[in-house]
């Protein structure tokens, strides 16, 4: 299941036994706690390969704790396993219940998978193929699960269609600047500093491409955080698509270029185009998404790109040290994707 992220925070150490114990009676045939060994420390879940007398599990602790949002996300897996789709529904318990709360914590198992996370950097042009068919698959058998009252209700989630403001974003750079300024400089202060002055520059010759209101895109179901480690691979097939928890109603061609750009991002900071161009006909195919949509996305996850900094944000605001490892390419990425603007977009939509 998905790898542990770097933190300077102290180590998880997970549900205790009382706990486990207490989790695991509600399972007909689970077995005793053996050991729980901490696997993901994210900002919407935590979790951990727990063993039993009777097997190994996945146990995903839920931080937002809403019991309700997350029962109606597994009754969505289990709708798209039915259809065929590669995910991991989780176990019911003897009440026919997926979500357990024990001391205000929401508690989910799921059967364990074996698998490992592959970047773009390790697929074939075949398996980019796949890649993106698969995908498509996951944006059509959302529209076919999702379309009764209840997911109705639940109401449509997901980012805002209202395009970054650059002077917004200046603001931004310059709290930034000033918070790098104020410290002890390491390398990668100076490396932040570079690319924030070299991202204001950008965006004042850029400024005017921000898209325009009226081009709001066609929205639909979506995973949500389609990435490398999202997906599990046995040999050179995808497994399981995990972690639905940002499962919403966005532009769906949006969610096809974001997850592109993070899979086949180079460390030098250039996108593999050969790979992304037969990925997006795969998506283009099974979803009958045409060129223009997959363009105006591409222009639009170029902007946000463009105006984003939460690896920074993270770091000299939080104070949260994970994402650093990424940023040397991701901040690369948006002063060669403005330069290769036409390449990319060909790429997407050839």
């Amino acid at each position: 299941m998905p790898r542990s992220l770097v933190t300077d925070a102290p180590p998880d150490t997970g549900p205790d036994t009382g706990t486990l114990r207490t989790l695991l009676r509600r399972y007909d045939g689970a077995g005793e706690p053996v050991a729980c060994e901490t696997l993901t420390e994210g900002l919407l879940n935590r979790g951990y390969r727990l063993s039993t007398t009777r097997g190994r599990f996945f146990l995903k602790h839920h931080l937002d704790g809403d019991r309700e949002a997350i029962a109606r996300q597994h009754a969505v897996t289990r709708r798209l396993d039915a259809l065929g789709l590669p995910v991991a529904p989780p176990v019911a318990d003897d009440d026919g219940n997926t979500v357990t709360v024990l001391g205000g914590r929401c508690y989910a198992l799921h059967p364990w998978i074996e698998g490992r996370h592959r970047d773009g950097g390790e697929l074939t042009a075949a398996q980019s193929r796949r890649l993106g068919a698969l995908l498509g698959h996951v944006h059509t058998c959302l529209e076919q699960v999702m379309n009764g009252p209840e997911e109705a209700a639940a109401g449509p989630s997901g980012a805002s269609d209202t395009a970054a403001r650059p002077e917004e974003t200046f603001t931004l750079i310059e709290e930034l600047l000033r918070l790098i300024r104020v410290r002890p400089r390491d390398s990668f202060d100076e490396l932040a500093e570079h690319r924030l002055v070299e991202r204001r520059a950008l965006l004042e010759r850029h400024a005017h491409r921000r898209p325009p209101a009226a081009a709001t895109p066609a929205r639909g179901w979506v995973h949500g955080d389609f990435h490398p480690l999202n997906l599990l691979y046995q040999g050179g097939e995808p497994a399981a698509i995990v972690d639905w928890d940002r499962l919403g109603v966005q532009p769906r061609a949006e969610e096809a270029v974001r997850a592109a750009v993070i899979f086949f991002l180079k460390p030098d900071g250039t996108l593999d185009l050969a790979k992304i161009r037969p990925y997006a006909r795969a998506y283009r195919r099974a979803t009958g998404a045409d060129a223009a949509e997959l363009a105006a996305a591409v222009h639009r996850v170029w902007w946000e790109r463009l105006n984003d900094f939460w690896m920074l944000r993270w770091r000299y605001q939080l104070g949260d040290h994970r994402a650093d490892p990424g940023f040397p390419a991701s901040a690369a990425l948006s002063v060669w994707w403005t330069r290769a603007y036409e390449s990319v977009r060909d790429a997407f939509t050839d």
